[in-house]
């Protein structure tokens, strides 16, 4: 248990050391705060204007963390964090409840450790309240079929109502391959359904009552139906697009996945998780419109099934040496990541490679490979888990100031700050506009139309700057 706990502080720590990045976690925070000011529980509002994108579960949990005292980037992502650390002691305890003895320390640990679960949780963004909340209701789920307690229909029904406000109707859909192994179980179904209903039924008839057919078209036929089927939303990927993304998703445990065979599905808990994990992966390779975080409320089911795979079967040395081989991408991310987000990936370059973290990510792939001899499956795993925990804090110790520095606004808005009321906006991409608009409140004007002496710019491949007024001649 060293392992989840090292891992469980890790993702818990260093929360505001970068600014918010990106265009979603500005957003999602602005609404959260205003929720917290104006008290309307009821409206998500952007800037003073609904925003009717996502259900409201998020800006909740992000306004109770301003009511508590918390500020800015404490306030916008310690929700998250504290969502997926709360889901993996759920996640432990349920399996051995189901019997998983063996496997529920390898599967929280390789959850836990993987790149998905802890770079989405670190983040300010639907996609962790909606994998945690989902998996619980799984997870519930499971429990419900084991023991045939109606207790826990009701509370798999409570889980999903907050899958349905955290992002729509996402949820519901994922649940659908559940159905299929209840299909028997009518009477529990319908008090699964009903929990479901009085969780998640008041917001959306208060926010429709309130909004009408505008909530409906944006929330529903836009950001439903629309981000499936058409590619107005600018996310168009191909069909494979979610190949490479799993692979990603499951570092350091990529190699695992060449263990999972036809007899890691002999239980019913590991079907149902299969049924969900493939049809998951298969319905969001469906759909136009693709994000990486879309994936990740199938890894918890993947995790399971690689824990089955560990532990029924001997696994062979050499794969878990590879998954310690492959922390050595980890410094490598760290060095490069400042770039990927201000440039892209495809056109960031690495200056310097950092091999002196080559000798200590060597003695962990000869550790795994020398426990895996012995039979020490499970320790070889953890060890490999507390090097990755180790390559997270580097991450977040080396590279999140430099991203704080040159890719989010918030260092912007610090020199900006002093000149409030004359400053404007001349050039800048979206991301670090809705930064600055959430750090100063209210948004900036474009100076376009309303001209001020201080004006921030943005060379293409440069970090923005404030350019101060000119002296006269």
């Amino acid at each position: 248990m060293l392992a989840l706990v090292a891992l469980i502080g890790v993702s818990l720590s260093a929360l505001g050391t970068a600014g918010l990045v990106g265009p979603d976690e500005p957003r999602y925070a602005s609404i959260g705060r205003e929720m917290a000011l104006s008290g309307d529980w009821i409206t998500p509002r952007l800037w003073g204007a609904p925003w009717f994108e996502k259900p409201p579960l998020l800006y909740w949990l992000i306004a109770l963390a301003h009511r508590a005292g918390l500020r800015d980037e404490l306030a916008a992502r310690l929700p998250g964090a504290l969502c997926g650390a709360g889901f993996l002691v759920f996640y432990w305890w349920v399996l051995r409840r189901l019997g998983r003895v063996s496997e529920a320390s390898v599967a929280v640990v390789l959850l836990g450790a993987t790149a998905g679960w802890m770079a989405v949780g670190n983040v300010a963004a639907t996609d962790m309240p909606l994998a945690a909340s989902f998996n619980a209701c799984l997870l519930a789920a499971l429990l419900w079929l084991d023991s045939g307690r109606p207790r826990w229909a009701v509370i798999a029904g409570a889980f999903l109502g907050l899958a349905l406000l955290a992002k729509g109707l996402v949820g519901a859909v994922l649940f659908l391959p559940v159905l299929w192994f209840a299909r028997h179980h009518i009477r529990g179904l319908l008090l699964l359904f009903t929990a479901a209903a009085l969780v998640a039924l008041p917001w959306y008839v208060a926010v429709t009552a309130q909004h009408g057919m505008e909530f409906i078209r944006v929330f529903f036929l836009e950001h439903h139906f629309g981000r499936f089927t058409q590619p107005n939303l600018q996310h168009v990927q191909p069909f494979w697009f979610y190949v490479p993304v799993l692979l990603g998703l499951v570092f350091p445990w990529t190699p695992l996945l060449a263990l999972v065979r036809r007899s890691t599905f002999n239980q019913h808990t590991e079907r149902v998780c299969a049924a969900v994990a493939v049809f998951g992966f298969v319905f969001f390779s469906i759909a136009i419109n693709k994000l990486p975080g879309y994936l990740l409320p199938i890894l918890p089911a993947v995790c399971l099934l690689l824990a089955r795979a560990a532990v029924q079967t001997e696994v062979p040395r050499r794969v878990l040496a590879a998954c310690g081989v492959l922390l050595f991408l980890m410094p490598v991310a760290s060095a490069a990541l400042p770039g990927i987000l201000l440039l892209g990936l495809r056109r960031t370059t690495l200056s310097v490679v950092p091999w002196a973290y080559l000798a200590p990510i060597a003695a962990a792939a000869w550790g795994a490979w020398w426990l895996a001899k012995n039979g020490r499956t499970g320790a070889a795993i953890a060890l490999l888990a507390l090097f990755t925990a180790a390559g997270w804090l580097e991450i977040k110790l080396a590279a999140l100031p430099v991203v704080d520095r040159e890719v989010s606004a918030r260092s912007l808005w610090r020199q900006a700050a002093p000149h409030r009321g004359d400053v404007c906006v001349e050039s800048l991409n979206r991301s670090l506009r809705y930064g600055l608009n959430y750090y100063s409140v209210a948004p900036l004007p474009d100076c376009a139309i309303d001209p001020k002496p201080y004006r921030i710019t943005q060379a293409q491949t440069q970090p923005p700057i404030l350019n101060a007024p000119q002296p006269s001649p």
